[in-house]
């Protein structure tokens, strides 16, 4: 069944077949109704697309941004980390806003509000930084492995086998209470943080804590966990997977809170990892940290050697598993709805042979990039350079989709725009500091 279907079904009225899908006053009777609808919305809200797609922006890219801000300067940027929860909460609402009151998918929708050529241009940016999160996802994968004593050569072609045969083998459902299966391992860095016994009191002080603005190392820190905060891919694969689940913008107060709920789990995540290595390293550590290997060596003297590796390597495992899945099937909708082709993970491949063929493309290249690169450190730079030089096009799109595509009930407030506008050039901002620093 399509989405269009789901919606007609869930009693949306299409007022117009751009500016968006209202509701009606009248339920549907094939869907949940009074009490049992609220259970089934309440267990939507812990378990949504808004909670997976806000695990996987804590992937392996941020896991090492985060361990370097702790390791260079302690808890100075914790503050940081706490203002970026609202800023995340504002951008991936707004995905979810379009998605529900026009029934379209982001590229779908650029392509019905600009045309095709700006679509094409959208998803070209999307391949691009997806193609280079997922290399990422694999290179952190690979350095769990390393950890352990397992070669390149079995993990991340392992790896890549198990997101093939989740997505495959699946229904919407199913792909998604596995990925969030996979990334509530990201809580074992938790429990690193409470191994590594920070002080409360310098944890409480770093709220207030003077900033080096002066050094150059701090403010490329600051513009890399600015440009983790938000993932291009993150948002074609928000505003396609709650179609594609049937949510409705009847449930937009519950895809809200979901959305909520991620941005503040996702962000405590980082805090933890910022944390842990703030406590262990800050002032005791002089060396890199660019791996996920490096990073677990260095914790070893705090927090244990099984005990480091173990929280670690399970946090970044998960890490990258539920990012790669997100990354990649953001890629497939955003191919399938520029080229007009079905596209949903409750068919089966020969239903739908572009978008699990754009899903197996990604995730194959990926893995082969990683297996035949010669500096998986220099590759992730690359990619996080990559990363903050497009995401202001991606912004770009998604506030003027939000300015002239959402119905009447549904437009932006003026402070919404305010924001927005603000939150845009501090990307670009930080998105050109960090390509200056790196380059």
């Amino acid at each position: 069944m399509n989405v269009r279907a789901l919606g007609l079904r869930a009693g949306v009225v299409a007022k117009d077949p751009v500016a968006g899908r209202l509701d009606s006053e009248e339920g549907s009777p094939e869907l949940p109704s009074g009490r049992l609808r609220r259970r089934w919305m309440w267990l939507a809200v812990a378990v949504g697309p808004g909670l997976m797609v806000m695990l996987a922006d804590t992937d392996a890219g941020s896991v090492v941004t985060a361990a370097q801000s702790g390791a260079r300067f302690g808890y100075r940027l914790v503050p940081l980390e706490v203002l970026l929860i609202p800023i995340l909460y504002l951008v991936m609402e707004l995905t979810v806003r379009l998605g529900l009151t026009t029934g379209k998918g982001h590229a779908e929708l650029i392509k019905a509000r600009f045309g095709r050529g700006w679509a094409v241009f959208s998803v070209s940016i999307l391949l691009v930084t997806s193609v280079g999160a997922l290399v990422t996802e694999f290179a952190g994968i690979a350095g769990v492995g390393s950890i352990v004593g397992l070669p390149p050569q079995m993990t991340v072609p392992g790896a890549a086998l198990v997101l093939l045969l989740v997505v495959v083998s699946g229904s919407y459902r199913r792909v998604e209470l596995i990925g969030i299966g996979f990334g509530l391992f990201e809580l074992a860095f938790l429990v690193a943080a409470v191994r590594a016994h920070p002080d409360p009191g310098a944890l409480v002080g770093s709220l207030g804590m003077g900033q080096p603005l002066g050094n150059s190392a701090y403010l490329a820190l600051v513009a890399a966990n600015v440009g983790a905060v938000v993932m291009p891919w993150m948002i074609f694969y928000q505003q396609a997977a709650i179609l594609d689940k049937g949510i409705t913008v009847r449930d937009l107060r519950f895809a809200r809170l979901n959305t909520a709920i991620g941005a503040v789990v996702t962000q405590v995540i980082m805090i933890a990892v910022l944390v842990a290595t703030g406590a262990s390293l800050f002032h005791r550590h002089s060396g890199s940290l660019n791996t996920v290997a490096q990073i677990s060596t260095a914790l070893t003297s705090s927090l244990g050697a099984a005990g480091g590796r173990l929280a670690f390597s399970m946090g970044v495992a998960g890490a990258a598993l539920v990012a790669a899945l997100v990354v990649s099937l953001g890629a497939a909708w955003a191919f399938a709805e520029v080229a007009g082709k079905p596209r949903s993970l409750n068919r089966k491949f020969r239903q739908e042979p572009l978008f699990y063929g754009v899903f197996t493309g990604a995730v194959g290249l990926s893995a082969v990039l990683v297996l035949t690169s010669g500096s998986l450190v220099g590759l992730a730079i690359a990619v996080e350079v990559l990363n903050a030089l497009l995401l202001p096009i991606v912004l770009i799109f998604l506030i003027v989709l939000a300015w002239t595509a959402l119905p009447g009930p549904y437009r932006l407030r003026l402070w919404e725009k305010g924001v927005l506008l603000v939150v845009t050039t501090a990307v670009v901002v930080m998105g050109a500091t960090l390509a200056a620093t790196s380059i």
